[in-house]
């Protein structure tokens, strides 16, 4: 019985080494595979940042490059706060992904809770318009005169309708009540309101 012991242990010490090889394997299995496929989107350790401020694309072996789609930036805010995007207007080839970045700056005296919620024109974009990363539907904290910039990455499906050649991607950023409260009125201004 207590030769067993040592052979378990063995046996479990080969199991984990082969497990770590294989985990440690995989990233350049991942990488072959994707290449030969040509379905490396997603690797944004490759990514290509052109010249144009505020734009990042990267280069793909999917992208239609005989297609060329206008994607407009609108930005709208629900409150006191500045949110623009970083250009107002991108061409992009369906398959090609692309990255714009949107600044928020909070001129409000207090610290507010916010999210931004996106719209397409036309309506039949939306579901060819693939955000592989987004600040939409997440709720930010900002602090009094704080400013932050978020990026929206995304690939424009090669399969939109041919007759669809400008998207308006548009944001409604807005506070979300109750998140934080509102700041405490002084007392001297509530004395001074009871005397008048």
């Amino acid at each position: 019985m207590q030769g067993d012991n040592p052979r378990m242990v063995g046996k479990l010490l080969v199991i984990t080494v082969l497990m770590f090889g294989f985990g440690y394997a995989l990233v350049p299995i991942y990488n072959s595979i994707c290449s030969a496929l040509g379905i490396n989107v997603l690797a944004l350790s490759d990514q290509v940042v052109s010249g144009r401020s505020g734009l990042a694309t990267q280069a793909n072996t999917q992208i239609d490059s005989s297609r060329t789609i206008t994607v407009e930036f609108d930005a709208n805010s629900r409150g006191v706060w500045k949110f623009k995007p970083a250009v107002n207007s991108v061409e992009v080839h369906p398959g090609e992904l692309t990255t714009v970045m949107y600044e928020f700056t909070n001129i409000q005296k207090r610290t507010m809770v916010a999210q931004a919620i996106p719209s397409y024109a036309p309506m039949q974009a939306m579901a060819y318009f693939n955000k592989v990363q987004c600040f939409c539907f997440s709720e930010y904290t900002m602090k009094a005169g704080e400013t932050k910039q978020w990026p929206v990455v995304f690939v424009i499906d090669a399969k939109l309708p041919k007759d669809v050649t400008t998207i308006t991607l548009s944001y409604t950023f807005f506070e979300v009540g109750g998140k934080v409260p509102m700041e405490p009125v002084a007392v001297r201004e509530v004395s001074g309101a009871l005397r008048s």
